[in-house]
């Protein structure tokens, strides 16, 4: 199994790991990992790892094992790599990273501005969307729904996580907003984000910043009809082009 150190500090840029398997593909499995492997929407983390006498492995991405009991790093083509267990260093591609912490934190006060169920969502480096399934005749203002969203950005509200049992899920059904997703279960216990006392909170396995003050201004860029009562909201750093 691997140690998914991200979960209780995603600020790590990097930490040593034993490598405990090299797959026919060069695949790595590691004890530890501060690279987040893809899903939940969320890409994968890309950086690089540190091993031998002065050797540099290029990470591109990071993925679960397929019983999701492991964290598998995947090399770029044509790299030297480790042996099962040596010692290497993980560095992860921080400003990468944070990009996505500041994206999905935002996205997450996207779902306090618009309290719609949640279709589906992507977590992006430079854009992020979430689909809500909005009540026939419904529709969303682009922009006072951005200057809602900034205001609870502004407020710099603690981001915090916490653990509860897969019991207290079941039997707590609004905790979910996604609709076609849901949480993964089984393992005994589930992990909440908490946004301020009680702006938000929300089951989620991705990394992300301390407060929302962090985020930095953000603007709704587009909203798109995917559907009778799906609409797509995209979200982007920064302020509008179309308010300057």
């Amino acid at each position: 199994m691997t140690e998914a150190l991200y979960l209780e500090n995603p600020y790590l840029e990097l930490v040593e790991a034993t490598v405990t398997a090299v797959c026919t593909d060069g695949n790595l499995y590691v004890d530890r990992s501060i690279f987040y492997p893809q899903g939940g929407g969320q890409p994968g983390d890309s950086g690089s790892i540190e091993w031998g006498t002065g050797f540099r492995t290029n990470i591109k991405n990071a993925v679960y094992s397929p019983d999701r009991s492991s964290i598998i790093l995947i090399p770029e083509e044509g790299q030297d790599l480790p042996q099962f267990g040596q010692t290497i260093i993980q560095h992860v591609d921080w400003p990468r990273r944070y990009d996505l912490m500041r994206m999905h934190t935002a996205m997450h006060l996207l779902s306090v501005v618009l309290p719609y169920p949640v279709t589906g969502g992507q977590v992006g480096v430079e854009e992020g969307r979430l689909d809500f399934d909005l009540p026939d005749g419904e529709t969303v203002e682009k922009v006072s729904a951005t200057a809602a969203l900034n205001a609870l950005i502004r407020a710099d509200h603690a981001v915090t996580t916490e653990w509860i049992t897969d019991d207290e899920l079941a039997a707590n059904p609004a905790l979910v907003k996604t609709m076609k997703v849901k949480p993964p279960t089984g393992a005994g216990r589930v992990r909440l984000v908490r946004i301020g006392a009680d702006i938000d909170l929300q089951p989620c396995g991705g990394t992300h910043v301390k407060s929302t003050g962090e985020i930095g201004e953000m603007h709704i860029a587009k909203i798109e009809n995917k559907g009778r009562i799906n609409r797509r909201v995209r979200l982007r750093f920064g302020p509008s082009a179309e308010a300057a």
